[in-house]
């Protein structure tokens, strides 16, 4: 009697349990504003792409979409908010690599799970980075900048987005792999990298050609290589890391959608049919894809999830190279 009892009991639960989650998908969405919490500053490539997807999002649903920058402590301070945030589907996140797959191996403790706290919606691109140089900087090409810094142990550096970001792993690796010294100079994003290095501030960063087509064609700023396993078509003179004998740099990011881990599978669904639809609208591909060196993702939340576990593990060995650690 008490076994049948309990199990009577664990049934009404689980059907109790279903039913709230189907009141909850079933519910109307949205009814207010949505917040998209952005970690870092505003003006770089993945805040743009964020304010263009809100703008257009917040049409298609009816209902105003606000873009939130929340920068500081290498994502910590955005990623932490969202992922305390009510799992409802009014506040969501649109972040990189960094706050999700590096963060983890870099940090001692961090104060989110980036597995347990966040449900993946979508991967909207993927992006590879630019190493770039000032003009003064008497080299054309990556073979000619690793020679000069031989020559000149320390007399180079570099800005990057904080410690463990792409750009600190991309040199960190290319410094053990040639053994050049070249000091590193942390900024709290693009929008203060990337000017730093134009005014001659560091000799060297690394940013996507959105934050840093115009000044390469200005001539204020030149590229060296790119990552990824192929050349831009922006710049189609610009060699890759791999051409250049150097593969295993990782000179590439990319941005995602996250909710709060939680949120109901009907509303994370609809989010990832509309996100993906604007995505896919051939207008935004020109502009805001090709027209950026991006390449176009939309994967589901499933295909999401898969990437970002061997997305870790790759991390994982370039913070290990890098010997980048935060207590």
């Amino acid at each position: 009697m008490t076994l049948y009892k309990a199990s009577l009991t664990a049934v009404l639960l689980a059907a109790s349990a279903f039913q709230m989650a189907f009141a909850q998908d079933a519910a109307p969405y949205p009814t207010k504003p949505i917040r998209i919490v952005v970690p870092y500053p505003a003006g770089g490539g993945l805040d743009v792409l964020s304010r263009v997807i809100g703008e257009r999002l917040g049409r298609a649903l009816g209902q105003p979409v606000l873009v939130d920058n929340k920068p500081g402590g290498g994502t910590l301070l955005g990623a932490e908010f969202v992922a305390r945030s009510a799992a409802d589907g009014y506040t969501l996140m649109i972040t990189t690599d960094s706050t999700m797959t590096i963060n983890q191996h870099l940090y001692a403790k961090l104060p989110y799970d980036p597995v347990k706290d966040f449900t993946p919606i979508t991967q909207l691109v993927l992006l590879n980075q630019l190493l770039l140089a000032n003009p003064a900087v008497p080299a054309n090409n990556l073979k000619q900048l690793i020679d000069y810094a031989k020559a000149n142990p320390g007399k180079l550096n570099y800005a990057s987005y904080g410690s463990g970001s792409q750009p600190h792993l991309a040199m960190e690796t290319l410094k053990a792999q040639t053994g050049i010294d070249i000091l590193h100079v942390p900024y709290k994003g693009i929008p203060q990298a990337v000017p730093a290095a134009v005014a001659g501030e560091v000799q060297l960063t690394f940013s996507g050609a959105a934050s840093s087509q115009a000044f390469i064609k200005a001539g204020r700023l030149k590229a060296l290589a790119v990552g990824g396993k192929k050349r831009m078509a922006l710049l189609p003179d610009v060699p890759t890391f791999a051409e250049s004998g150097f593969p295993d740099v990782p000179a590439n990011a990319w941005f995602g959608l996250f909710a709060p881990a939680g949120t109901p599978h009907g509303i994370v669904m609809k989010l990832h049919a509309e996100v993906t639809r604007i995505m896919k609208d051939p207008e935004f591909i020109q502009k805001e894809v090709v027209a950026k060196s991006y390449d176009l993702v939309a994967s589901t939340p499933e295909e999401f999830a898969v990437f970002l576990v061997g997305d870790s593990v790759r991390n994982m060995r370039a913070v290990k190279i890098s010997g980048a650690r935060v207590e």
